[in-house]
């Protein structure tokens, strides 16, 4: 839990943005820290192969998908150390070729995540991670868009979890998050 606590002195916490009431914890600090960045990595991928995996039928994972755009920083990292692949979920209309979409709900109104459709194949093995989960949605349309290509999401990894919005009610796969943030 030391590592959590660490990870956890190095987000930078901003009141008031990006609206009032809100308190927003900048993961910035954390990646220009490189014992910081590295102590993240390491933990996910620890996460990853003592727990993930070994819940999975064929002690795998193929693919880590990213979500725009925070995910595109851990993402490619994480993936490298597994030796599965990386495939990033972008906003609509950034991504050249055939791609499948899935929509969810903003603050301000819908938004729609897309993926190349020959990034996963059938039956592979995925994690999904981003910096934060809030309400899950943006989440939820990224394992919306792996289900659509026949991939299995075994788990969701996210650095920051706001607890109170319940977004592990709305994921298809276990949710795992280090630092949790209850109000």
């Amino acid at each position: 839990m030391a590592d959590v606590e660490y990870l956890r002195s190095l987000l930078r916490p901003f009141p008031d943005w990006p609206k009032k009431g809100i308190v927003f914890l900048d993961i910035f600090p954390l990646l220009r820290d490189p014992v910081g960045f590295e102590t993240l990595i390491t933990h996910f991928v620890h996460r990853l192969t003592s727990h993930t995996i070994a819940k999975s039928p064929t002690k795998k994972i193929d693919v880590v998908v990213g979500l725009d755009a925070r995910g595109f920083l851990l993402g490619p990292i994480i993936a490298m150390r597994l030796g599965a692949a990386f495939v990033p979920v972008r906003k609509k209309g950034k991504l050249p070729g055939e791609v499948v979409h899935a929509e969810f709900e903003k603050e301000y109104g819908l938004d729609v995540f897309e993926m190349q459709a020959d990034a996963i194949q059938p039956g592979q093995n995925v994690v999904i991670i981003d910096d934060l989960v809030a309400t899950g949605g943006s989440a939820k349309a990224a394992g919306e868009l792996v289900a659509k290509l026949g991939g299995k999401t075994l788990e969701y990894l996210f650095i920051i979890e706001l607890t109170f919005l319940k977004a592990h009610e709305k994921l298809d796969a276990p949710m795992y998050s280090i630092v949790k943030i209850d109000d």
